[in-house]
């Protein structure tokens, strides 16, 4: 009886395409990607017919291929129009300029939040009279729980942007909204001396060792900027070549606590005092407190491009703890998950065998099938919120950062070109691609890749997407 469904499938694959198209796509797959380590899934862009499955079925690791979920996802619940707020509350009585009260923040994850919106709650104050803050500044960061360590984040990664801790309150420094990061940006000075540095937004509370030394032109840049394990204390070392330069983004311990110091500083620079008693403490807001300011991000649809096209997996995080929020009212990342699969089944999609951590795929414990992956891409067509997710994808070849996001210097010829709008995917022993693939004949289709345990996977699948272009 197996052996008979076996047959079955293969005659439907095999008139699924013309005879030629088939054995070359068959061809080309096993080729690049070989059998075992990879699973492969064309469909019809029209029908979602199946055209090609290798390994369909088989659990494997998605990468941020995951974010395809939890992007779909969002903008089903959240919506395209959502906006992440932040209140600004105070207390007390202003005499004389003075607040003699506390001052409160309270965040929803706003993952955009930066400098020009700190100061502009500076404005704010100074219009409700208020020069000096007799009292504490207190943020209410409840709105999310849980650890603020995401899943499939170790001591390795946490240093770096794209294992960055979330929180309800937390600050990014430019477009690119990589959340609860500052950039440090190191140059060089006199040979033999401490290079310099400086930090946006601000220190924000971190501490900053620097063992780094300026050495000749045209010597090897060693320059590392990293945070200790576990601390705020970031460590500059190496050596830096006069005539040369280092940025790096390095993820803030205590999002809370430090997008915090970093509003108390600007602040501070915008002529707001403290008292000397002042504190920062993190807490709820008291009923009685008034509301001065409610910031509004920009709309979930137009942070998208940033999400999806840069792989961003701190708005990934964010995302998924805003949904438990505003769905579950828990905003935790456990509750947030589950309305990952909750999404793909209104979809009709069948994800019993599905395993889902998080929303970025970093974590190497989800586990999807190819078949599923590619029928979430074929059914998310005939949403109303479809144009901004396909928008969002990066495009094949496209050297514009905001377009071909992290496709932008991969399938770069000519006959490639804006053909292939995909979703990337890259943790350790993992590479992976699904979107949508324009071929030759002119002919659209869906596809999904995942492949594990190859070095070098993204040359494969490079490879093997030259070969489907040209034969589908």
């Amino acid at each position: 009886m197996k052996k008979v469904i076996q047959l079955i499938i293969l005659f439907a694959l095999f008139f699924s395409l013309p005879i030629q198209g088939f054995a070359s796509v068959s061809g080309a797959v096993t080729s690049n990607l070989g059998k075992s380590n990879a699973a492969v899934t064309i469909r019809d862009i029209d029908s979602g017919k199946i055209v090609y499955s290798q390994n369909g079925n088989k659990l494997m690791r998605p990468a941020s291929n995951m974010k395809l979920i939890s992007g779909g996802a969002a903008l089903s619940i959240l919506g395209e129009d959502y906006r992440f707020t932040t209140d600004l509350f105070i207390d007390g009585k202003v005499v004389n300029k003075t607040l003699n009260g506390n001052v409160y923040i309270k965040g929803s994850g706003d993952p955009t939040l930066n400098k020009e919106d700190f100061q502009e709650f500076a404005k704010i104050l100074k219009r409700n009279g208020i020069r000096t803050i007799n009292g504490h500044l207190i943020g209410d960061d409840t709105a999310f729980s849980g650890s603020t360590l995401p899943p499939g984040v170790d001591k390795t990664d946490e240093t770096y942007y794209f294992g960055a801790r979330t929180s309800a309150i937390t600050m990014s420094q430019n477009a690119d909204f990589d959340a609860s990061t500052i950039i440090i940006t190191a140059k060089p000075g006199k040979v033999g001396a401490k290079p310099s540095y400086s930090v946006e937004p601000n220190l924000s509370g971190m501490v900053i060792t620097n063992q780094a030394r300026t050495v000749n032109k045209g010597s090897k840049n060693t320059l590392t900027i990293k945070r200790s394990y576990n601390t705020n204390r970031i460590i500059i070392s190496g050596n830096i070549p006069q005539g040369s330069s280092k940025k790096e983004w390095v993820t803030l311990q205590d999002p809370s606590q430090n997008t915090m110091q970093a509003i108390k500083l600007t602040w501070q620079s915008a002529g707001i005092k403290f008292s000397k008693d002042s504190k920062i403490q993190l807490g709820k807001v008291p009923q009685k407190a008034k509301l001065l300011y409610t910031n509004e991000s920009r709309t979930l649809a137009s942070i998208f491009p940033a999400f999806m096209k840069l792989s961003n997996n701190s708005i990934a995080d964010i995302l998924v703890k805003a949904m438990g929020k505003e769905q579950l009212g828990e905003g935790s990342t456990k509750k947030g998950v589950t309305l990952l699969k909750s999404y793909a089944e209104s979809l009709d999609i069948p994800v019993d065998n599905w395993r889902i951590v998080d929303g970025s795929g970093l974590s190497n414990s989800n586990l999807v099938t190819t078949n599923s992956l590619s029928q979430l891409l074929f059914k998310v067509q005939k949403e109303p919120y479809f144009n901004t997710f396909y928008r969002s994808l990066p495009i094949a070849g496209n050297d514009e950062r905001f377009v071909g996001g992290t496709l932008r210097k991969r399938l770069t010829s000519a006959n490639l070109q804006n053909r292939i709008y995909a979703k990337t995917g890259y943790i350790p022993n993992v590479y992976t691609l699904s979107g949508y693939i324009k071929g030759q004949s002119g002919k659209e289709y869906i596809f999904s890749i995942l492949l594990h345990n190859t070095a070098n996977g993204n040359a494969y699948i490079d490879r093997t997407m030259t070969a489907l272009v040209k034969n589908l």
